[in-house]
């Protein structure tokens, strides 16, 4: 494994390069990330309410100042702990420019006409899917999904697809972003925007 190692070179980030909310900032590295392979792939952290903690990739969906949006199954184990316990986490792992932005906050739902105006913007094959779902339930084999999408398929043909009542969006309502450059020797750059009551602070951490 030691032989991975490598020395990260490409940036840095000074408190001088910031931009002045961490909105600005994010769009400015999110823009930079484009060239990248899925650049809104980031990985959602939840907990159950008793502590047990699980992690996945998801799609973000759109970003503004009220927050960072993912639409999913409302039944799944992720919307399940991320309502029941909303303090979460989500990681941009963009390591090709040796960066990452990891935001803290809490969870709030996003309402039902901005999650049927995204649902009617999906493929139709990405909305019979939803409902083929029963996301993270135990299945038999892979045949109960192509069963129940060909039932689902014949069952809306000639229609639109509706929407779920079980399919939602979920908004992450930041209170830190930290955005992380790699630097050499491990002495990486990280600089966080952190909520103090209602103001914006910026603090550098120790890598």
């Amino acid at each position: 494994m030691a032989d991975l190692r490598r020395s990260y070179a490409r940036a840095g980030l000074s408190e001088s390069d910031l931009a002045p909310t961490w909105l600005a900032q994010f769009d400015r590295w999110f823009g930079e990330a484009a060239g990248l392979l899925e650049p809104n792939a980031v990985v959602l952290a939840t907990a159950s309410p008793d502590g047990v903690p699980s992690a996945r990739t998801v799609l973000l969906k759109g970003y503004d100042e009220r927050g960072l949006v993912v639409f999913t199954n409302l039944t799944s184990r992720k919307a399940g702990e991320a309502l029941a316990n909303p303090r979460v986490s989500l990681l941009f792992p963009w390591v090709e420019l040796e960066r990452q932005v990891v935001v803290e906050g809490s969870v709030a739902q996003v309402d039902r006409a901005q999650t049927e105006a995204y649902f009617r913007s999906r493929p139709r094959g990405s909305q019979v899917g939803a409902w083929v779902s029963h996301q993270s339930r135990v299945i038999a084999g892979r045949e109960v999904l192509e069963q129940r999408q060909a039932e689902l398929e014949e069952r809306f043909a000639g229609q639109d697809v509706p929407v779920p009542g079980f399919w939602g969006g979920l908004r992450v309502l930041p209170t830190a972003v930290e955005f992380w450059q790699g630097r050499p020797s491990r002495l990486h750059d990280r600089l966080r925007y952190r909520l103090d009551r209602a103001h914006w602070v910026v603090e550098r951490l120790s890598p």
